[in-house]
């Protein structure tokens, strides 16, 4: 395996733990985030059913599947466009210097739509089919105050057709680099930590670049929400568009911090 292909499969599995650890250490030792929090430790403690070692156990599992998975596929994505340039009489070592900024950006954007998509629609399924739900996707329900590290916990079966397999569709969609890729894969796991950090903090660049953030899917993890807000990890045009959007509010919670209140449309006007 090459340097380059090495550093697209771990870059995500890094960013990950990395990021999630920031805020399990500010929450943890500090009280600079304790007035966004969406969850109390009580919270934490009374509402989920996984534990936190089965949490971490989930992850490291689903990782080491992508991560098998995403070498494979970066082979012969790889091969293949090598065989190309070949046949066409290019030079594969031209055909892999960097292209410029703006293609990259359209690459990331192509990504970005085919990631969304995909997800949408894999979620949807997975609550809509009694045993899907019940045989896979409830495992990551069992976490219904989410936190960060929790973000990829679920049942193998469900990690791979949700995040592993749009990840895939993304990458061969968009014809990005595997350099390309590391980056794109890197900030899709950060954001889908910080969708999943229970923290709302309204300087979170995060929070503002993206409607569909912690609080937005904070909504689908609370009782009753598992028919509403299945968009992930970037827009909400999905929801909009098939009638699954359920607008919230933020307000002050009793005892400190913040609690997310889901209602219909209908309320909003």
């Amino acid at each position: 395996m090459s340097g380059k292909e090495l550093v697209a499969t771990l870059a995500p599995v890094a960013v990950y733990w990395v990021y999630a650890g920031i805020y399990e250490a500010l929450l943890a030792h500090t009280t600079v985030l304790d007035r966004y929090r969406l969850h109390s430790r009580r919270d934490e403690e009374t509402k989920n059913i996984a534990s936190r070692k089965d949490v971490v156990r989930g992850v490291l599992l689903q990782q080491a599947i992508q991560v098998a998975i995403s070498v494979a596929v970066l082979k012969v994505s790889i091969g293949c466009a090598c065989a190309q340039a070949q046949l066409e009489g290019h030079d594969a070592r031209a055909a892999a210097e960097p292209e410029p900024s703006l293609v990259v950006a359209a690459r990331f954007g192509v990504a970005m739509l085919v990631l969304d998509a995909w997800q949408y629609f894999m979620h949807r399924l997975m609550h809509s089919v009694p045993y899907m739900y019940r045989r896979f996707h409830s495992w990551h329900h069992r976490v219904a105050a989410p936190y960060a590290y929790a973000a990829q916990y679920g049942h193998p079966v469900d990690g791979v057709l949700t995040e592993t397999l749009s990840g895939a569709a993304a990458y061969v969609a968009s014809g990005m680099s595997p350099r390309a890729a590391a980056a794109f894969f890197a900030f899709a796991t950060a954001k889908g930590v910080d969708d999943h950090c229970g923290v709302a903090a309204p300087w979170n660049p995060l929070h503002a670049l993206f409607r569909n953030n912690t609080a937005y899917h904070d909504v689908h993890h609370q009782r009753g929400g598992g028919r509403r807000n299945f968009s992930q990890p970037f827009f909400v045009v999905w929801d909009r568009l098939l009638g699954t959007h359920a607008p919230y509010a933020l307000r002050q919670r009793d005892g400190g911090g913040l609690e997310v209140i889901a209602f219909n449309k209908d309320q909003t006007r």
